[in-house]
């Protein structure tokens, strides 16, 4: 269990599970560098907290866009795009102004398309075990929305998720508090990061490639009983 003084952003769980170079980058060496895909995905984050920063009802559901959230035993806290809140007939928490039982539905907004990563859903995940720490009720499931495509994937918060999920909140904080980043690797995800300029893949995935060859060479004319000199 951690204290409020520990906790790390939520965000960084989504980083990790992507890139741990990336999330060291961020959350490690606080390099940041915008490229069309987070500007895009940044306004889009700021309309959905823009659209209404008070809670809407609609029958029997409300919406609650930019909640804070946090949770003691991942360590974590952030704040979410939108927390939809189902009426149920039991198990449900209260809100103030509104009569019965409410199921909490954690909502993330994303600018481009479903990935065959679990990056987003882990962040969805650990919103939902920040809801359910915070209100003691149970969230069995949340959903991705993707700007490119227009609409929503479910995702169910199981058991293998979350255990995905409370691996990254450790990974991530290893990285944190050992002030480590992991070496660059060149990867198809690379065209589409943001920190590709800094990061440098390429550049870094050939110099260590050189590296090699030099070693290999020293040692084998070593072997060989040739003088390096």
């Amino acid at each position: 269990m951690f204290s409020e003084d520990d906790l790390l952003p939520l965000s960084g769980v989504q980083h990790t599970v992507f890139c741990v170079r990336q999330a060291a980058l961020i959350h490690v060496e606080q390099a940041w560098t915008d490229n069309a895909f987070t500007i895009d995905g940044r306004h889009r984050h700021a309309g959905v907290h823009e659209e209404a920063l008070r809670r809407e009802r609609r029958g029997d559901l409300v919406i609650v866009r930019g909640l804070a959230l946090r949770s003691l035993e991942l360590g974590l806290s952030g704040v979410a795009d939108v927390v939809e809140f189902h009426r149920v007939d039991s198990g449900g928490v209260k809100i103030p102004g509104a009569r019965g039982l409410w199921e909490p539905y954690p909502v993330e907004y994303k600018r481009g398309r479903r990935k065959r990563h679990r990056a987003d859903e882990v962040q969805v995940c650990a919103q939902g075990m920040c809801l359910e720490e915070m209100l003691g009720v149970p969230v069995g499931e949340g959903a991705l929305f993707y700007g490119m495509e227009q609409r929503r994937m479910t995702v169910a918060l199981d058991a293998a998720l979350r255990d995905l999920t409370v691996e990254a909140a450790r990974r991530f904080r290893e990285l944190v508090e050992h002030g480590e980043t992991p070496a660059a690797r060149k990867e198809k995800k690379c065209e589409t990061c943001s920190l590709v300029e800094l990061c440098m893949p390429e550049a870094m995935t050939r110099r260590r490639s050189a590296r090699r060859y030099v070693t290999a060479a020293l040692e084998r004319s070593l072997q060989e009983g040739e003088d390096p000199s």
